[in-house]
Formats: C-alpha cells, sequence, structure tokens
C-alpha cells in the first residue's frame, strides 16, 4: 500500500506574489518538513493561467491576473521546488481532473491507503481536489494536513476544513 503526498499551488503567485498571504508564507517550514520527511510519492500542483486569462470566467470573477504559465508568478516557490518531487501537474481550474486520473491510475498499480493534501488555497484547489479524489475512490483515506494548508482567509481556511470534514476527509492539525 502506497501513500500519496499532494502539494497543491505552492507557487510564488500565492505565496508571495499578487495573491500572496501571511498564512500561506507561514506553512513554508512546516510543509517542507512534511515533504522531506515523506515516505512515499510527492506530487505538486500548479495554477496554471494563460496569457488571455482576463477573458476567462474566472478572469472575470477574480480580475487579477495570476500563476500565467511561463512567468515568475507560476513557478513553485524556491523553497519547496527543489525537494523531492513524482511529477508536476497544471491544472487550468480549481480542481484537476488530471489530478483525479492520475490518483487513480496510481491506485491500479499499487492500492494506495492514503492521499494528503496541502498547500493553497483550502477554500478554492485544495477543498476542490480532496472532493475529486475523495470521489473517484471513496474507500482510500483522503486527509488534508491542516498545519501545511491556508485559505483565502482564516476564516474561509476553517469553513472548508469543515465542510471537507463533514464528508468523511480527515482533518489533521486543525
Amino acid at each position: 500500500m502506497q501513500d500519496i503526498l499532494l502539494v497543491i499551488d505552492m507557487q510564488k503567485d500565492f505565496v508571495t506574489g499578487v495573491l500572496g498571504t501571511a498564512e500561506a508564507a507561514s506553512i513554508i517550514p512546516y510543509l517542507r518538513e512534511k515533504i522531506l520527511a515523506h515516505n512515499g510519492k510527492v506530487y505538486f500542483t500548479r495554477d496554471t493561467h494563460e496569457a488571455d486569462y482576463m477573458d476567462t470566467r474566472e478572469g472575470k470573477y477574480l480580475p487579477v491576473p495570476h500563476c500565467i504559465r511561463g512567468t515568475e508568478g507560476w513557478q513553485i516557490i524556491p523553497e519547496l521546488a527543489s525537494l523531492p518531487c513524482s511529477g508536476i501537474i497544471d491544472k487550468p481550474t480549481f480542481g484537476s481532473l488530471a489530478l483525479q486520473q492520475l490518483i487513480m491510475a496510481e491506485h491500479e498499480r499499487e492500492p494506495i491507503s492514503s492521499v494528503t493534501l496541502t498547500g493553497v488555497c483550502t477554500d478554492i484547489c485544495v477543498i476542490s481536489n480532496a472532493m475529486l479524489i475523495k470521489a473517484a475512490l471513496p474507500e482510500i483515506d483522503v486527509v488534508i494536513d491542516a498545519s501545511c494548508c491556508a485559505g483565502v482567509t482564516p476564516e474561509s481556511h476553517k469553513t472548508a476544513l469543515a465542510a471537507m470534514k463533514a464528508c468523511q476527509i480527515e482533518i489533521l492539525g486543525a
């Protein structure tokens, strides 16, 4: 049985860039330690937008260009970029069907006992991907390490954790 660790969208734009928060920056040491201690596969995701971001539905609701493919803000933060990584999934929206399919394929190759999600934003991309994985593989443990996650605001972080807990997703460190 394998345990998989997912690091969601720990990119410059979400940590120190245009959408960065003190909360996102504060989880870096805990997340770094968790990645280094993990004995299984570690996958990173990158929120990935194109140059036409402002013309997209998301751009209309969040009119702040961010994580544009190839820019500095799109990159994984330097504190994590050099750590062990089994792959990076570029995702064009909050939840990634490609990530869900990768986890399902991993489970077919070798059964998964747990998938732990970390990163940002708890209330947008972390919750979206946790729910997709839970829907695809309802019998595995889907876990959120709250000490390694940050939301848009501390309040929305707590709300997202409560919503995931209600959906039988295990919450650690809350």
